[in-house]
């Protein structure tokens, strides 16, 4: 702490230099060309490199102002007309601040910025004495340090080390890390999808209600009944439209899943937004996500039993099971294949072993006992009152327009949420794959209520259609329609792929695939559940609205 050093060698055995093999030459040569990234922590700070990039609003040279960024971590080196150069040197710029003491106490100093400048300097520019010690040429005069991949190269790591006293508190180091610089396009992101949904809720309740008022009174008018008869419309589907759907277990399983998911994603954006998330304690996001999602069991399985008991299902143990075991299944099954190819490769991201053994016995221990005790109360309890009641013989669905398609509902359908959370979807997908800190949670929370009023209004206006053409099989449609932005979400994952990251071997690619169904798989789920219960609460409204003889 706090010792200066101008130029010291590393692993510099008995006066010679250190030699990488062509093998060796050839790997970083590679990893250069891809561009890798090397990342240190000093004081659990990561390192940063300055940029100053000059904004060009002033014309005038001299009042050009320097905008500063920080990259994180260091480049491992450059290509230049092909040929490759490796950073040996470091210089590490550790800012300091100072802390108040009283008179006889000894000195305390904090961290509070890890900054690194990499240079390449070649072999022969390097002056070492017997101590170990080196002296830095002329940056003017020197050459950078060359890696030939076709034979052994002779080369020195160095670094230095300069402390530097600052006023920034302990509390506020993170702050360089975080500050984004595009706060604007949030902004201008989330006023956007406000008017968007605010012009939507508009027309749409105009239209419904409008539409409504005038179906009910017609619907409920005693004296004309005979027209009324000869009329179409949602009126006649009323003894059919609480008919419970093909495979209710399955379908009262997915949403339990979803509920749990829900409560889970506005818990964790809650508590972030509210700081207590910070990034400085490292997979704390990860974390809490996983023991909210095990805890949030009890939810799921009491809303996934009462819609089972209200489908008519009677095998709830059956049932719990699915609800606990059909998405968690499939995520930690994706998950496990792609550890084993990250262990393949002998990486350092794979997930441990027993850590594996800890999330399963987690599962099995937490997350599925709850699901169960859910279930269980969910099912004993009164089962979700239908106002109208289903008939024996199930009515004749007449033939559907083809624009009542279900895939052509899904793409109508999840245009709109999409929309208004588009931007907000890159910023988080360069901060998963980009290497970006992704830090903006109080956006992120007014992104996620949009997305709900979004996807239960377009899910009511897609169920009314429905029941308007004569077709009550809503349950599983109203579901898959409004989990349609999952389906944008997938193709802005592939175009991003395309454009964006410069993949090009096989594992990364399966790695950024596998996540990538993990996170259309998940947000399917999440919007299909909001659809469908804003859905069905709005039929039943409507059809407790009108007089049914």
């Amino acid at each position: 702490m706090h010792s200066d050093k101008k130029c010291e060698v590393l692993c510099y055995k008995s006066g010679k230099p250190s030699s990488l093999s062509v093998q060796q030459s050839k790997l970083i040569a590679e990893r250069i060309r891809e561009d890798y990234y090397i990342h240190l922590i000093a004081d659990n700070l990561p390192v940063a490199t300055r940029l100053e990039l000059y904004s060009s609003r002033d014309d005038d040279e001299k009042k050009k102002e320097k905008d500063v960024h920080f990259e994180h971590g260091y480049r491992l080196g450059f290509m230049d007309n092909n040929r490759f150069y490796l950073h040996n040197h470091l210089s590490f710029l550790l800012h300091y601040h100072h802390e108040d003491v009283e008179e006889n106490q000894e000195d305390v100093y904090r961290v509070v910025r890890f900054e690194v400048i990499p240079q390449s300097i070649r072999l022969e520019d390097l002056k070492i004495d017997e101590k170990g010690a080196c002296t830095l040429p002329d940056p003017a005069s020197s050459a950078p340090q060359e890696i030939d991949s076709t034979r052994e190269n002779q080369l020195l790591f160095t670094y230095s080390v300069q402390w530097q006293e600052s006023n920034i508190k302990w509390a506020s180091r993170w702050d360089t890390y975080l500050t984004m610089s595009d706060v604007q396009i949030h902004w201008f992101s989330i006023i956007n999808s406000v008017v968007v949904v605010f012009f939507l809720s508009g027309i749409l309740s105009m239209i419904i209600i409008r539409t409504l008022r005038k179906d009910i009174a017609n619907y409920n008018k005693e004296d004309d009944i005979e027209d009324t008869m000869e009329e179409s419309g949602w009126k006649l589907v009323h003894g059919d439209v609480f008919r419970p759907p093909q495979y209710p277990m399955i379908l009262s399983s997915l949403l339990g899943s979803g509920i749990q998911l829900f409560c889970m994603v506005l818990i964790v954006i809650f508590v972030a937004m509210l700081g207590m998330l910070s990034p400085s304690s490292r997979g704390a996001l990860m974390t809490t996500a996983c023991f909210l999602f095990m805890f949030m069991g009890v939810f799921g399985g009491f809303f996934a039993g009462r819609l089972y008991r209200t489908l008519k299902g009677h095998r709830w143990r059956k049932g719990a099971f699915c609800t606990a075991t059909l998405y968690p299944g499939v995520v930690f099954g994706i998950c496990f294949i792609l550890n084993c190819f990250i262990w393949g490769k002998h990486s350092s991201g794979a997930v441990p072993f027993p850590t594996m053994v800890a999330l399963l016995c987690m599962w099995f221990g937490i997350s599925l006992p709850l699901v169960y005790l859910g279930y269980y109360f969910g099912f004993r309890k009164q089962p979700y009152d239908n106002p109208v009641r289903t008939n024996q013989i199930p009515r004749q669905i007449p033939e559907q327009r083809w624009y009542m398609n279900r895939f052509i509902g899904i793409l109508m359908a999840g245009i709109l949420p999409f929309g208004a959370m588009f931007i907000e979807l890159f910023f988080i997908f360069s901060a998963i794959w980009e290497n970006q800190f992704y830090y903006l949670f109080g956006f992120l929370f007014l992104v996620f209520i949009i997305l709900v009023v979004s996807c239960s209004q377009i899910s009511i206006v897609m169920v009314y259609f429905q029941l308007c053409a004569e077709d009550y099989r809503w349950w599983w449609r109203t579901f898959l329609v409004s989990g349609g932005s999952a389906f944008y979400v997938l193709i802005y994952a592939i175009f991003y792929f395309v454009n964006k990251l410069d993949i090009v071997e096989f594992i990364p690619s399966l790695l950024y695939f596998g996540y990538t169904t993990l996170m259309v798989l998940s947000f399917w789920l999440l919007t299909g559940t909001i659809g469908f219960y804003a859905a069905y609460m709005f039929i039943r409204k409507i059809y407790a609205a009108v007089k049914i003889d």
